[in-house]
C-alpha cells in the first residue's frame, strides 16, 4: 500500500502534549493526549493533522479549519474551533517547521536512491522496482527502490530514478538527469541534467539562525511535458509542485516549491518562478523573467522577456515591466517617455553650457 506521504515515512503519531514539548508550545485548549498522525496546510488539514496559523489571514481561515490541532499565537485563540486543539507558541511558523522535522526527519537531507546497494557489482536496478515491457535502461543509470517505469520508456546513461518515483509510458529521461520525489505522466521528455524533486529553498528565521523547513510534498509532471537541460523543479513543502499537460520548459529554468503551472505553457530559458506562484493555461514567459512568490498569472497571458511579475494578472494579453508588471504597450510607452525626458534634459544642459 502506498503511504499518504508517498516518498517519506512518518515517525508519528505523536500526542498533542508530545508535540507541544518537542517544539516548546503550550496546550491551551483540547485533549493533550489526542494522537496526531500527520502535518498539513491549514486549508487541507484533516481530523488527525497538525497545522499552524499566523499573521493577518489567520482570523479568516482558522474558524473553518478541520485540523485536529493548530499552532497559534495567544491572540488567535478566540478564532480556533472547539474541535481543534490549540497549541500556543510565539512563532507558530517556527514551531511548525520544527514539528515537520520530528514527523519526517529524513526529509531534511537527500533520501538514498538505493539504500541496500553495498557493492559496485550489485545490479543498478533495485529488485523492488517494476519495469513494464520495452523499458530501456542505458549503462550507468540507477533505478531506485519501488520505482515504477512505464512501457517503452528510455532512461539514458547516468540518470538516477529515485525511490518510489513513477515514470509513465514512452518517456525519455536524459543522461545525468535526477528524478526524485516525483510522478511523471506519459510521453514526458527530460533533457540532460534536469533535476526534479529536490527540497525547496525554505527556512524560518529565528534568534538562533535559519531553521530548515522539511519539504514532504511531491513533483507532479503531467502528460506530454518537455523540460530542457539543467532545469530544476523543487518538490512541494506540504502539497505538490505541478506542471500541467503539454507545457514546454526551456533550459536553465528554476521552479520553486508549491508552484502550479497550467496546461500548454511556454517558459523560456533562465526564468525563475518563486514558491507558491500559480500560472494558468497557455501562459508564455519570456527569457530571464522572474515570477515572485504567490503571484497569480491567468490564462493566455504573455510576459515579455526580462520582466518581473508580482501580484495578480487576470486579463489575457501581453505584459512587461521591471517591478510591477503592466500591459506591454503601456510599459513600452513609459520607457519611450523616459528616454524622451532624458534627451530633453541633455539638450537643456548643453544649451546652458553654450
Amino acid at each position: 500500500m502506498i503511504p499518504k506521504r508517498r516518498f517519506f515515512d512518518s515517525k508519528g503519531p505523536f500526542s498533542a502534549d508530545q508535540i507541544a514539548k518537542l517544539v516548546g508550545a503550550q496546550v491551551a485548549t483540547g485533549d493533550e493526549t489526542f494522537s496526531l498522525a500527520d502535518v498539513a496546510a491549514l486549508g487541507s488539514a484533516g481530523e488527525t493533522d497538525l497545522s499552524f496559523a499566523q499573521g493577518r489571514h489567520a482570523e479568516e481561515t482558522l474558524p473553518s479549519t478541520r485540523a485536529a490541532a493548530c499552532l497559534v499565537t495567544e491572540d488567535k485563540l478566540p478564532f480556533v474551533p472547539k474541535t481543534t486543539i490549540a497549541l500556543v507558541h510565539a512563532r507558530p511558523d517556527l514551531a511548525f517547521a520544527n514539528a515537520i522535522g520530528h514527523f519526517y526527519p529524513e526529509a531534511l537531507k537527500p533520501v538514498a536512491t538505493y539504500s541496500t546497494r553495498s557493492h559496485p557489482s550489485d545490479p543498478p536496478i533495485h529488485p523492488t522496482a517494476i519495469l513494464e515491457d520495452g523499458v530501456h535502461i542505458e549503462p550507468g543509470a540507477i533505478i531506485g527502490e519501488e520505482a515504477r517505469i512505464g512501457a517503452d520508456t528510455v532512461v539514458h546513461a547516468g540518470a538516477v530514478i529515485g525511490r518510489r518515483v513513477t515514470l509513465g509510458r514512452e518517456c525519455s529521461i536524459g543522461s545525468g538527469a535526477v528524478v526524485a520525489h516525483a510522478m511523471l505522466g506519459d510521453r514526458v521528455t527530460l533533457h540532460s541534467g534536469v533535476c526534479l524533486g529536490q527540497d525547496g529553498f525554505g527556512y524560518v528565521s529565528g534568534p538562533e539562525g535559519h531553521l530548515k523547513i522539511p519539504h514532504i510534498g511531491t513533483v507532479v509532471i503531467q502528460d506530454n511535458v518537455e523540460i530542457g537541460a539543467t532545469t530544476t523543479i523543487d518538490r512541494g513543502m506540504l502539497d505538490d509542485t505541478i506542471v500541467g499537460e503539454g507545457t514546454k520548459i526551456d533550459n536553465m529554468v528554476q521552479i520553486g516549491h508549491n508552484v502550479v503551472i497550467g496546461r500548454h505553457c511556454l517558459i523560456v530559458s533562465q526564468v525563475g518562478i518563486s514558491g507558491s506562484a500559480r500560472l494558468g493555461d497557455f501562459v508564455v514567459i519570456g527569457g530571464q523573467s522572474g515570477v515572485r512568490d504567490h503571484a497569480r498569472i491567468g490564462d493566455f497571458v504573455r510576459i515579455a522577456a526580462v520582466s518581473t511579475v508580482s501580484g495578480e494578472i487576470t486579463e489575457p494579453g501581453e505584459y512587461g515591466g521591471y517591478v510591477i508588471t503592466q500591459p506591454a504597450r503601456e510599459w513600452l510607452r513609459e520607457l519611450f517617455e523616459i528616454k524622451k525626458l532624458v534627451r530633453e534634459a541633455r539638450k537643456a544642459r548643453k544649451t546652458q553650457r553654450q
